[in-house]
């Protein structure tokens, strides 16, 4: 705790310092905000019996799994390119800070109209709705697709391309995986599934 304190300090002596005081924080509200979703998830999860259900090995722990590699890529510097210029950071950081809040309103959101609607696993239940309003007119994964966001936004603050190739090569594949596998059971459920489908992205907006 001294050590950090500590740094703080020495940091808040200086505008740049200020500037990386103030990116973290809002580094973290995000990523706190989007586990305290999670665990409401969790809580108010449907505990009936589905009508449908599929197992995968994409799901919340293999999701967190990836993050703290994703992390600890970042947290001690593997891949990150040495770049002082400071009118190329900055502006490459306020974009990153911009992405993940945007990112973060879209989780919490698209969780919040999902409601009892969320599982763990693929599953259908037997009042289950299909959500199209709101952030799901806009892209038909916005759980998925905001984190997608977040780590390319968090790879171009901390200027790590091991990150960015992570992202791109292990967590989007993944994600498009589980968003198939659930689209494939939405389409025989649903009727107008495939109306849907064609006129919202899937991670990006049309």
């Amino acid at each position: 705790m001294p050590n950090i304190i500590e740094t703080l300090w020495v940091l808040a002596k200086s505008p740049l310092g200020v500037f990386e005081i103030i990116s973290l924080s809002i580094i973290l509200l995000c990523v706190l905000a989007i586990f305290v979703s999670i665990l409401i998830n969790f809580v108010e999860a449907k505990k009936d019996k589905p009508k449908k259900e599929k197992k995968s090995i994409v799901e919340t722990g293999t999701m967190f799994l990836f993050f703290f590699i994703f992390y600890s890529l970042i947290r001690f510097n593997i891949g990150e390119l040495s770049i002082t210029n400071l009118y190329l950071r900055i502006p490459l950081t306020v974009l990153g800070l911009i992405v993940i809040i945007i990112g973060t309103f879209v989780n919490v959101k698209g969780r919040l109209l999902l409601g009892a609607n969320w599982a763990n696993q693929i599953k259908i239940y037997k009042d289950h709705t299909l959500v199209i309003s709101g952030i799901y007119s806009k892209v038909r994964h916005p759980l998925y697709a905001s984190l997608i966001w977040m780590f390319y936004a968090a790879s171009i603050i901390y200027l790590n391309y091991a990150a960015f190739l992570a992202n791109t090569l292990i967590f989007l594949p993944f994600m498009y995986y589980r968003a198939k596998q659930e689209e494939n059971m939405l389409r025989q459920q649903f009727k107008n599934y495939n109306d849907y489908s064609k006129k919202v992205g899937m991670f990006f907006p049309k």
